[in-house]
């Protein structure tokens, strides 16, 4: 087995601390990546503190991987020693059901296998990113551009396929009209892929506090939705609502701002269901819906498309014994927009 220097969460309650961890030896499809840099994603927090569920201690987190391959395995034939790569959210699934063999790995049928926090092939529990290397199989592992910022491109493999997926499959592009709700590590993403789409884009938060950097982005209206007749007057507004606060919102007021035939699409979590009345449906025809990630092939896409229209993730790169303090300020929104860790500090 393979050893690694890594950050491990030990209890839901206790703050992170180094750790060494084993990683599998590389198999015959699987590539050795030694990681430079790894994004802190609102999803780490979630897990570690077992706000979706249990999960096994300790627990390493961290699914906005890049690096560079330093082994492969004798059939790997996509990747190359030296090759700038990524992992995303999901490091293998069946490749026998339906969905697996469609080229849509994240809906698995019988669940793909998550970078961190899930069960392996082997039967042991995954550990991501916040690690110095990791083995993952050649068919999960993405192409880096070289347009593409090092230092900055991690959040690209969570958040950036969060959004960039809801506006590909709703079909975004010029004409269209977008609102992107909430402007953290998500949504400014979603912004600026959006704009590159040729959409009009509208930010919707809930201050005025960050609509320079909506502008900045390319946003052509920024909409403080605390302020008393906010939504009333963008009725009818939108054909896609991006929703990426994890957050309860007032949905039929939001789903009142959308085109006839809009759809509303949530991209945050909310642990609390949403309440929303059938009638913000039917007229109209607008549609609720939600996103997950997307494929192998949508995030290469992805990472394709952000290389070509220069679009990079806005972080601050911090040293691994700052990521207990980045955690509270993810939770404080105290981070314009997403923080990478520097695993050269592990």
């Amino acid at each position: 087995m393979l050893t690694a220097k890594a950050y491990a969460a030990p209890s839901a309650t206790e703050p992170l601390v180094p750790l060494t961890i084993e990683r599998r030896d590389v198999g015959p499809k699987d590539v050795l990546i030694a990681i430079r840099y790894a994004g802190i994603c609102h999803s780490d927090i979630h897990t570690v503190r077992e706000e979706w569920g249990p999960i096994t201690f300790p627990q390493v987190v961290g699914h906005e991987i890049v690096g560079e391959v330093t082994e492969v395995g004798s059939e790997v034939t996509k990747h190359s020693v030296g090759d700038r790569v990524g992992v995303g959210c999901m490091v293998n699934s069946c490749r026998e059901c339906e969905q697996c063999r469609a080229g849509n790995e994240h809906y698995c049928l019988g669940g793909n296998t998550q970078t961190y926090a899930s069960v392996d092939r082997d039967g042991t529990i995954t550990q991501g990113g916040y690690s110095t290397h990791v083995v993952v199989d050649e068919d999960f592992v993405l192409t880096v551009p070289e347009a593409l910022p090092y230092d900055a491109v991690a959040p690209l493999l969570c958040a950036g396929i969060t959004t960039y997926s809801p506006l590909a499959r709703w079909n975004t592009g010029p004409g269209s009209r977008v609102a992107v709700v909430g402007m953290g590590g998500l949504g400014h993403l979603g912004v600026k892929i959006a704009v590159a789409m040729g959409a009009e884009v509208t930010v919707l938060s809930r201050s005025e506090s960050k609509k320079d950097d909506a502008l900045a982005f390319g946003a052509v209206r920024h909409v403080a939705t605390g302020d008393d007749g906010a939504l009333e007057a963008l009725r009818g507004s939108f054909d896609l609502i991006i929703n990426t606060v994890s957050a309860p919102l007032p949905m039929d007021a939001y789903l009142a701002t959308l085109r006839p035939e809009g759809a509303l699409v949530n991209v945050g979590a909310p642990p609390q269901p949403l309440p929303v009345s059938v009638f913000s449906l039917i007229i109209g025809g607008r549609s609720l819906a939600g996103s997950n990630i997307g494929s192998i092939r949508e995030t290469q896409e992805m990472l394709d498309f952000c290389a070509e229209h220069g679009i990079a993730p806005e972080t601050e790169l911090i040293s691994a014994d700052r990521i207990n303090e980045a955690y509270e300020r993810v939770l404080n929104s105290d981070v314009r927009y997403r923080f990478v860790i520097d695993t050269a500090t592990l």
